[in-house]
């Protein structure tokens, strides 16, 4: 619905769609923090302030719960924090943690991993929700789907190689072993 650089993809209307149609059918809905607030200002009419804690993090993901998904994954990588889990004027120039919010309407789960500085970002979002369903498919539940997800984005993160001038994308192959290339021999 939001990329990368902030550029909403999707009209009003087919945010109403989506929001009513889609969502009620949805396990696991995995919206970053400008998405999620795209989805309750188009359900309450009302404009939704910029999360400052962490607090604030999960009163926007039982929001957007409330829409019908039976489990939200609000991503935290647009909010970094500070060691303190609030938006200072040092976690932004220093951040140090990135919570996500897993919630299904009854329980917060948070999944909180260092702060990676890192341009190989592009395409986390689709790749975290192809991981969970993976996991879900593997017949993992929810939590441990989308924490297995959350360890396999963020190593992919970790050992990418820079591509370019923009925001490359993860190492997806960072699970398969590396093997020694050898030469056939001709017989």
């Amino acid at each position: 619905m939001v990329s990368t650089s902030g550029t909403q993809l999707l009209p009003e209307s087919a945010v109403r769609g989506l929001r009513e149609h889609l969502l009620p059918l949805v396990t696991v809905l995995t919206p970053n923090i400008p998405e999620a607030k795209i989805l309750v200002e188009n359900a309450t009419g009302t404009c939704q302030s910029e999360p400052q804690s962490l607090d604030d993090l999960i009163v926007l993901a039982k929001e957007v719960q409330k829409l019908g998904a039976q489990w939200i994954l609000l991503k935290g990588g647009h909010l970094p924090l500070a060691g303190d889990h609030n938006v200072s004027p040092k976690s932004i120039a220093d951040p140090a943690t990135v919570i996500d919010i897993l919630y299904d309407g009854t329980e917060v789960i948070l999944i909180e991993t260092e702060y990676l500085k890192s341009k190989s970002t592009h395409g986390t979002g689709c790749s975290l929700a192809s991981a969970i369903a993976c996991g879900l498919a593997l017949g993992y539940g929810v939590p441990e789907a989308v924490q297995s997800a959350c360890k396999y984005v963020k190593k992919g993160i970790r050992t990418a190689a820079p591509r370019g001038k923009g925001n490359g994308p993860i190492n997806h192959f960072h699970t398969m072993p590396a093997l020694p290339y050898k030469e056939p021999r001709c017989t």
